[in-house]
């Protein structure tokens, strides 16, 4: 079952690219005492991850954090995967990167994928999240193939000013 909106986050232990660094971390203290989004993605280095998903919030970054919203991007990879992919990227300071490499907090959200057929094993589904202090406020889950409600301009507009 999905976590749903009035639900808070499970709190999971994770490995965070913070500038660069990777540091280990527990999500009940990520998103306590803030607003953030959270968005995930199936994985690093494909496609519509790298060429449209990611850039949209490294391009949008300023607007967040105008709004006083942190951004997470979360997916099941190894957090080397993920230290490499935030330097491809030029993922701005303050866009943390989720490497979920067991997927304990995707499985705990119950957004998971099964990437089999694709070679990918078990994913995140591409879903956006906005919760506030802990607590899910807004969820846009991806129907499959699909990319609109997660995007950065999605939130924004959700978000409002």
């Amino acid at each position: 079952m999905s976590i749903r909106i009035g639900q808070s986050l499970p709190d999971v232990e994770i490995k965070v690219v913070v500038d660069g660094r990777i540091e280990a971390a527990r999500t009940g203290a990520l998103f306590a005492g803030r607003k953030a989004v959270l968005f995930a993605v199936p994985g690093a280095f494909t496609p519509t991850c790298s060429e449209k998903h990611l850039p949209g919030y490294v391009r949008q970054h300023e607007a967040f954090r105008a709004r006083g919203v942190a951004v997470y991007c979360l997916a099941v990879n190894d957090a080397y995967v993920m230290q490499a992919w935030a330097a491809a990227q030029q993922v701005p300071s303050g866009l943390l990167l989720l490497a979920d490499g067991s997927a304990g907090f995707t499985r705990a959200l119950g957004l998971e994928l099964d990437g089999d057929a694709y070679g990918m094993g078990l994913r995140a589904r591409r879903f956006a999240l906005y919760a506030d202090d802990g607590v899910v406020r807004q969820l846009h889950v991806e129907a499959p193939g699909e990319f609109r409600v997660s995007s950065a301009e999605a939130m924004l507009a959700v978000l409002g000013d």
